[in-house]
């Protein structure tokens, strides 16, 4: 095969633009890049200003350019025989065709393929598809990118990589694939059954280092042969070793590996107080900032305490990013470092990992939704399996649809089959469990913590000491898992999954098996399920017009960006329903009724089913169909208990966007608090339990924390220490903070033209100061939109680029990602960016907050913890509201110094800092910056006069 890899650039993305530059990249049939062709093409129209920022291309260079027809001339023989090839291909394809038909060609016929295709399905756990991203990560040369002869070329090497990776893998993952696409009658079913035919013909078609296992390749062995770390040792190694002994060990071997590792003394500290707290049996609140080196910090102790006494010690992340980095940089470190053999497994969620059972059936019998995408899906999971050890959905690039397709193949206890399952040796969940069962320390999260607890404590192995990092989010999870959350999805997925239409369907599987039995129950029972139908259609019926009701009660929230889950809020109050609550009632005891109805019927039909001769593999259909009958009681019970409204203790609210409307609808009811449940569960019954975050003191004093988590008895009783480390870095000399005392001020979320024209021109100044690279954090989205477009605007003409989250599109992630990719941009956000961004270094050189990071008061949650704290004649503002405040201003301040290298600066644009009686708790809480404030002329010399003071 022949093939043509082809980019355009062009003055736009409608039909009416034009093509400014033509790349093609021919690889021949020896996979060998044989010859690049390029040229600038002369446009009809002019270039617009931001293509030439993005391309590099000016009017100077396509002045002189041949015309379309030359190039044309030049290219279609290129293309003769040839599968034409692109990134994105359809976007160049119809540039071709309009190209072709323009020059008076005949359109091209050939077969056509997609790069973003083939990087999908071979290599499934990229995190971004973007050409250059991509073309980094594979070390391929891509010096200019968006020019299309380093595009087209760039984009061939890519391709030359797939299909490498595809020459690698066993016949057998060939033979799924082709079998995938055949029915499709595309260009990829096409493609695959040439690779396949080229397969068959080779020697070696099962090559090592696979397990091969019911018509699949897997990297998993049997689970149940693995062992303890030291079950082969004689003794313990550390039966005469102190802690201290141990330390010296490790750093000698640290020293080794890391030229230029140093001791810190934070981290030195840090070790010797979760040390401390594991020896006298104490709970420990551990404030340590940025670069103290604290998963280190924690988890040395944890390995040594483990090991030496023999019991396991549980560690838990609240984000699955940090539980990632603890996996992939941090174990693989210590395995190296520590004297003796240990384990640490990572345990999640159960919807985490694949059920290959629901897998393998569902791929054989074709049972997909939306087919053109999850055949993708698929394809890419079948080739995922040959390499992952761990079946973790964290290591898969899944699309936007793919989250649907991972629900129906996801492991989850209530359809099960456990051991007479033909997978239960290779059953990740399970290698996951059991790892953990024989690992000295597991890493898990605090959602798994508090679902292990309301499952009685059989999902975790058992464990007496408990490390918990980033500890300022645990009180949150905590209400919401002892609490009650459920969208409007959660529903329609388990109605769905029992029954979408007659063919398809749990039900619809057993009617149509119970038909091909013969049995001489069949009859009857198929009946049972054609009687079930139209309860659940009703059912379906019910909720779509509840969930609509609901959505129609909620006012829009005024600080909120559009799409936000919580962009429309209501909370419900017990002692004051609105006014249409009857109808929702009425509505909701029908669902009630008629899910009992199925739930009756189903199961008895189920456990008559279990009882009856099994030689019709209908087991496991039958523990599926019984998972999602309980899935749908729990549902019931969950929808009564919050239409019902009437626990004190509880906060009952609703919420949604305007983007999906009812289908957005979240219900929830939580505890108003929880701390009475954490000491109960943790800190009354476990021996330690160690809390550490780089933001748990308010003014220097941990008694905020002390009081949410239920720690007041443990501290009354000598059992809780508490500690500050200092920071490792010189914040007097990296980190400068300016107020500009004389800014105007605002009141609610939203700025007079005044403060807006201010502020804009204020933050253009500061961006141009300090060449973009700043992040400006908002408490509301109003007034983040109000900002974008005037200062957009301002900064196009120094080219720096404005980019604004809800504006642009794209995840946190996606917009991080580009703020870093640009080398000068400013980034505005809003809440979820004032912590768990990362951007070290040069990306990130100035923080501007434009006001102090109060919660929305009319939040449910935070007003009725406010009236709770009012009943008992406490100040809810200071007892609540400025302590959260001060937590999140240490995260987001946290956002600027990630290294001992780097320097920044903040600008804090709320007066309030200053004047207000609060103003100190904020100041006094930050880690020892410069501070500084002035009239707001001044500001902008001082700050030039600090950055360049450095380099000097």
């Amino acid at each position: 095969m022949k093939y043509a890899v082809l980019d355009f650039e062009t003055t736009g993305n409608q039909s009416s633009d034009e093509i400014i530059q033509a790349g093609l990249a021919i690889i021949d049939e020896d996979l060998k890049v044989s010859r690049v062709y390029s040229s600038y093409v002369k446009p009809g129209i002019p270039i617009p200003p931001f293509i030439t920022g993005l391309t590099g291309i000016s009017e100077d260079d396509v002045k002189d350019a041949p015309d379309l027809d030359e190039v044309m001339m030049e290219m279609v023989p290129l293309l003769d025989d040839a599968v034409l090839v692109g990134h994105n291909v359809a976007f160049d394809f119809n540039y071709l065709q309009s190209a072709l038909d323009k020059t008076g060609y005949l359109p091209f016929t050939g077969r056509i393929l997609d790069t973003m295709d083939f990087l999908k399905i071979f290599f499934p756990s990229l995190t971004t598809y973007q050409l250059g991203m991509v073309a980094s990560e594979f070390g391929v040369e891509h010096d200019r990118p968006h020019q299309a002869d380093s595009d087209a070329l760039a984009t061939a090497l890519i391709f030359l990589k797939c299909l490498e990776e595809l020459a690698d893998l066993p016949l057998i993952v060939l033979q799924r694939l082709s079998d995938l696409f055949a029915g499709e009658d595309s260009d990829l079913g096409w493609f695959f059954d040439a690779m396949l035919q080229e397969k068959e013909r080779e020697a070696d078609q099962s090559p090592d280092g696979y397990t091969y296992y019911r018509q699949f390749a897997l990297q998993v062995e049997d689970w149940m042969d693995i062992e303890p770390a030291r079950n082969s040792m004689l003794g313990n190694p550390l039966r005469d070793v102190s802690f201290e002994q141990f330390m010296e060990q490790v750093r000698e071997k640290l020293r080794a590996k890391l030229p230029d590792y140093e001791e810190r003394e934070a981290q030195n500290l840090m070790l010797n107080e979760v040390t401390r707290a594991f020896d006298e049996d104490k709970h420990l609140l551990i404030e340590a900032g940025t670069g103290t080196g604290k998963s280190l910090g924690y988890l040395l102790p944890a390995i040594y305490h483990s090991v030496k006494n023999d019991e396991k010690v549980m560690v838990s992340t609240h984000t699955i990013n940090l539980q990632e980095q603890l996996r992939e940089r941090d174990v693989p470190l210590l395995t190296e470092v520590v004297p003796f053999p240990f384990s640490a497994a990572v345990f999640k969620g159960r919807q985490h990992y694949l059920c290959l059972r629901k897998f393998e059936h569902k791929i054989n019998r074709r049972d997909f939704a939306t087919p053109k995408e999850e055949v993708m899906t698929a394809a890419q999971m079948i080739v995922w399996l040959a390499h992952t050890e761990t079946g973790d959905d964290e290591e898969l690039n899944l699309g936007n649809r793919g989250g649907d397709f991972w629900e129906t193949v996801a492991s989850e206890s209530d359809s099960c089959l456990g051991r007479s399952c033909p997978w239960f040796r290779k059953c990740y969940y399970h290698k996951a469990k059991h790892e953990a069962g024989v690992a000295d320390v597991v890493i898990t999260n605090h959602s798994k913590l508090f679902t292990d607890i309301q499952a009685g404590h059989q999902l975790l192995p058992g464990y007496e000491r408990l490390v918990i990092d980033e500890a300022h989010h645990l009180e949150e999870v905590a209400g919401k898992h002892l609490g009650l959350q459920m969208k409007y999805f959660t529903v329609v997925h388990t109605l769905t999954r029992l029954f979408k239409d007659s063919n398809t369907g749990q039900f619809p599987n057993l009617r149509s098996m119970l038909q091909q039995s013969g049995s001489e129950k069949s009859a009857e029972w198929c009946s049972v399920i054609d009687g079930l139908y139209p309860t659940l259609v009703d059912v379906k019926e019910n909720w779509d017009r509840l969930a609509e009701l609901m959505f129609t009660l909620m006012p829009e929230r005024s600080d909120a960006a559009p799409g936000d889950p919580g962009q429309f809020v209501l909370r419900l109050l017990p002692q004051k329903k609105p006014k249409a609550w009857d109808t929702l009632a009425a509505l909701e005891n029908q669902i009630f009724v008629a899910m009992g109805d199925v739930l009756r019927k189903g199961e008895r039909m189920i456990n008559e089913l279990k009882e009856d001769d099994h030689d019709y593999g209908y087991e496991s259909l039958i523990t599926d169909i019984s998972g999602l009958l309980k899935d749908l009681g729990t549902e019931r019970d969950a929808l009564r208990f919050f239409i019902k409204l009437e626990d004190e203790n509880t906060v009952y609210w609703i919420e949604g966007n305007g983007n999906y409307r009812s289908r957005s609808l979240q219900i929830f009811a939580v505890p108003i608090d929880v701390s009475a449940q954490l000491k109960g569960y943790f800190f009354d019954k476990k021996k330690s339990v160690v809390m550490t975050s780089a933001t748990l003191s308010v003014d220097k004093s941990f008694q905020y924390m002390i009081d949410q988590l239920g720690l007041t008895e443990a501290a009354a009783e000598d059992r809780l220490i508490t500690s500050m480390l200092p920071s490792p870095f010189n914040y007097r000399e990296q980190a400068l903070l300016v107020i500009p005392r004389d800014f105007p001020s605002v009141k609610g979320s939203v700025g007079d033209d005044h403060f807006v024209a201010t502020l804009v021109q204020s933050l253009a100044d500061t961006a141009v100061v300090t060449k973009g690279r700043m992040m400006v954090l908002f408490t509301s989205y109003r007034m983040l939109r109000q900002v974008y477009d005037p200062l957009k605007e301002l900064l196009a003409g120094q080219g720096i680029t404005v980019i604004g989250q809800g504006m642009d599109s794209g995840s946190r992630t996606k917009l991080t990602r580009r703020f870093q990719g640009q080398h000068a941009s400013v980034l505005l956000g809003t809440s979820s960016f004032w912590e768990g961004v990362d951007i070290p270094g040069e990306a990130l050189t100035s923080l501007a907050i434009v006001r102090l990071p109060f919660q929305p008061p009319n939040h449910p949650l935070v007003e009725a913890k406010s009236e709770r704290l009012q009943q008992q004649k406490k100040n809810p503002f200071m007892k609540l509201s400025v302590p959260q405040a001060v937590i999140r201003f240490k995260q987001g301040f946290g956002r600027l110094v990630r290294s001992s290298q780097d320097r920044g600066i903040v600008v804090v644009y709320d007066t309030r800092i200053l004047e207000s009686y609060y103003g100190k708790y904020f100041l006094y809480s930050l880690p020892g910056p410069k501070m500084e404030h002035m009239p707001l002329g001044q500001m902008i010399p001082r700050i030039s006069e600090w950055l360049n003071a450095e380099e000097q």
